[in-house]
Formats: structure tokens, sequence, C-alpha cells
């Protein structure tokens, strides 16, 4: 079997490898991408966890089901009347699938745009070659590639509960949370992470009964203190029962649904009855089949991939990226550190700032937030300001009907320079970009207190927390 020879060899299509793919190719290399994702039907499917079974479809489902829920209940208030509302979840379902396909397709035709080799099938090394490193391709047909440079980029898969496999009908990851074929009356959710809350969300809304476990005795322990209260608030105001400090025992699954036996925040022994079960308890490094050990790819305790701040791993010229190395396991992160690897690859100076990359959860209200939380602050003894702008007090926020949440900012006491910034309320997401840019450029509170916003604007409520720092909000 001949080898093909290319000077870069991506191993994974999502997010990170398929845009540092890309971006080696514009830098001019002769550049091969490897994923074995796959449709239904057997088609190719790149996009990785993000848009096949993660971001990409759950933002569908998350969507689809805000329409439902807003048409059940706030339609009226805008003097709409519906009856005999429901809801089709195959049809809901179907369109999610769409928009993953649209996506899956959009990235092959990527691919050709920028003249990147795509090789459908598993990846993994063989050995060190002249002239690089040797990849086998497992898939319809068996290929070996060599690359002068390795970029392995194969994400993350989800943690299970210790002797409780996942079976996707019963026992749920993200994936089999995303294909739920019908509204379960009773829904349990063990983690109170993103995933949890925004599937968990998106099956309240279409009216199941939802329950949260969470082992941690504090809600979304990484955010905000502040924002998190407020998002405990409405997640109860809205119905989902959320238990905190639970020890989970024994979780057994039957041909009618999931039995969850587990301890309270008091000690005392509850049992939790439910139709399925979505296990949202965070993701663990994907090597599975890379065969890391045939070239001597060093891997840490938890199975991740070893890498320097450049994401260099300990062999020549091989380099990972994204959920399969340390840092936050973000679609947006593993596709900065892509093009940064493909530019160092270049001989540029490619940049990731780890203190500047935003973290969204996709929830209703949905959250958003860079930099330091007030307790991160606290801890490290650091003096700080603190500025707040209530959604509640916003004319764009009220004519949209949603005035839950507020913004944070927080910056340094005698600088005044932004050091975290905080938003729970509608569009969070998309807010949170004017953050990032003026930490990126170490904006102060000030800076942002004297930009013009348009009027009238959510991002008004950003120039408002923004004002506070220096108690002289005008609106509130």
């Amino acid at each position: 079997m001949t080898s093909k020879s290319f000077d870069v060899v991506v191993i994974g299509g999502g997010p990170g490898g398929y845009i540092a793919a890309i971006r080696a190719a514009q830098l001019g290399f002769n550049t091969a991408c490897i994923d074995e994702w796959k449709n239904k039907d057997g088609k190719p499917a790149p996009g990785g966890t993000c848009t096949n079974v993660g971001c990409i479809p759950s933002k569908a489902l998350l969507q689809s089901s805000e329409n439902f829920e807003h048409a059940a209940k706030h339609f009226g208030d805008h003097g709409i009347q519906v009856s005999g509302l429901s809801v089709d979840v195959a049809k809901m379902l179907a369109r999610k699938d769409a928009v993953v396909k649209q996506n899956n397709d959009g990235i092959l035709y990527l691919f050709k745009k920028n003249k990147v080799s795509f090789f459908h099938g598993r990846g993994s090394f063989v050995k060190a070659a002249e002239g690089g490193y040797e990849i086998k391709v497992s898939g319809a047909e068996e290929q070996t590639l060599v690359g002068k440079h390795v970029i392995v980029a194969t994400g993350s898969n989800p943690r299970a509960l210790p002797g409780v496999a996942f079976d996707e009908d019963k026992i749920l990851s993200n994936d089999g949370a995303l294909r739920i074929p019908q509204v379960p009356k009773k829904l349990g959710v063990i983690g109170s992470g993103v995933i949890g809350l925004e599937m968990g969300s998106v099956w309240r809304r279409l009216g199941a009964e939802v329950t949260v476990l969470e082992a941690l005795p504090t809600f979304l322990a990484a955010v905000d203190e502040q924002i998190a209260k407020e998002a405990h608030k409405a997640f109860t105001k809205q119905g989902l029962k959320i238990e905190l400090g639970v020890k989970i025992g024994e979780v057994q699954a039957g041909a009618d649904g999931v039995s969850v036996a587990y301890t309270d925040s008091k000690g005392a022994a509850q049992t939790l009855e439910c139709e399925r079960l979505i296990v949202s308890i965070g993701r663990v490094p994907n090597t599975h089949g890379l065969n890391p050990e045939s070239v001597g790819l060093t891997l840490d305790e938890r199975g991740a991939i070893v890498v320097d701040d450049e994401c260099r791993t300990n062999l020549p010229n091989v380099w990972a990226i994204g959920d399969v190395v340390r840092g936050p396991m973000l679609a947006h992160k593993a596709e900065e550190e892509g093009v940064a690897v493909a530019e160092r690859i270049a001989g540029q100076h490619g940049h990731v700032n780890f203190n500047t990359i935003p973290w969204v959860i996709y929830t209703s209200p949905e959250i958003a937030w860079v930099g330091k939380t007030e307790q991160q602050l606290k801890a490290e003894g650091r003096a700080y300001k603190a500025g707040t702008f209530p959604f509640m007090a916003n004319g764009r926020a009220r004519a949209l009907g949603d005035t839950t949440g507020l913004v944070k900012f927080l910056a340094d006491a005698k600088t005044d320079e932004i050091l975290g910034v905080h938003v729970i309320g509608p569009f969070a997401s998309e807010l949170i970009a004017e953050a990032v840019v003026a930490m990126e450029f170490k904006a102060s509170a000030e800076d942002i207190a004297r930009i013009c916003h348009a009027h009238p604007s959510l991002s008004e409520a950003v120039k408002e927390a923004a004002l506070a720092v220096d108690k002289r909000s005008l609106n509130f």
C-alpha cells in the first residue's frame, strides 16, 4: 500500500481540527484532515461532538423549545391568541438533524474550497517515519498517510457514572438527550453543568417534570456567585427542581424507566423515579484508538495529551489541541488553538489568551462571562470595584418581555482595568463579545462607560453596568 505525504495531517474534524486544517491550508501547507463521524446514511459528518451531538443540535432544540414555551405562556401578553397548541417532537428532531447536516456539508465545502484533503475514518499513529509520522486511516478503505507535522484534535467523550454505562435509551449522554423520541413525563438529570441545564431546559419547556441532582453543595460553582444565585432563582421559578449536595447511590434501568437512589443534603435516603436519565458529570479526553504508545506520545493521569503553552507535545512536530489537552473544553478554545498551531508551524506567533475566553450557558436566561469572578478576586486578595445593572431597567428588555437578570462588571480598584464581566439575561451570549474585546485591549470600565451604545438596545445594560462601577449609572 502506498502512502500519501502531507505537510500537515490533522486527526479529528471537530471545531479545533477542521479550523486547524483550513488555516494550515491557507498558509500554503499541503494539508489532510481525518475524521470518522458519519450520518445515518454512512456519509461523512465532520464537525465533531460540537456539530453532531453538542453545541449545534442543542441550540436547535433550545430554540424550538423556547418558541413553544413563548407560544404557550407569553404570546398572550402580546395580544396573540393561540389555541390547539401541540408539539411534534419528530418534526422538531428532524429540523435539528437538518441544521446539523447543513453544518456537516458546510465543513466539507470549506475543505474543498481550501484544498484540504479529507479522509473519512479513524486516524491512528503507526510509527515515526522518514519525513514525519505514519498515520493509518481505518475506514471503508484503509489508507496510510505520512505527515511532517501532526495535529491531534480528537476531542472528548462524556463521562459515565461508575458502573452505569450509557445505553442512550434510558441512561443518556448528551447524544441520547438530543434524540429522546417523545416528551418524558419525568426526566432526571445528574449534574447541573452546561449540558445538564441546557437539556433539562429543553425538555422542561416541552412539558417534562425535570429533577436535577448535583453533588456539589453550591449551584454553578464556576460562575460568579451573584449570577449563580440569580440563575438558581430563575430556573426554580420556571419549574426545574434542583437538589444540591446529593450523593448518588445505585442507578437501575428497567423497562419502564430509571430508579436513582441518592442521599440528600441532609443525609436522608431518597429515590428518584424517572422515565429517562441524563448523566452530565463532565467529559474525558478522547484518545481511544489513537495508538499514542506506538510513537511514545505522553498522556497525563486523566488521559489527556500533555502539551506546553504552545500546544507542543513531547514529540517533535506533533501538536495537540482542544478537549484532548489541558484547559476548558470549549469549541471556541479549540478553534483558537487550531489557528495558533497552524501559524506556529508556519513560523508565525500564534496567540491564545486563556484569560479572555468567554463561557456561555444557553439556558433562558442565558449566562455568559469572561475573566475573573468576584469570589476569585476575593480569594486572590485583589482590590476591586463592582458595578451592576438589571435588565428590568433596560427599555429593549422590557419591549422583548424578557427582563430577568443583570450585567456585572468587576474592575481593578486602582487602575479601573476590567477584570471580569458577567451577564445573565437575554442574548448574554452576544453581549459578552464586547467585554471580550474590551479585556483583550486592557480597557477600563470607564472606557466602556464613555462609548456610545445604540438606544434602545440590550447593550446599553453593558454601558450602564460599567457606569455603575463608578456609582454613576444613569437609568437605575
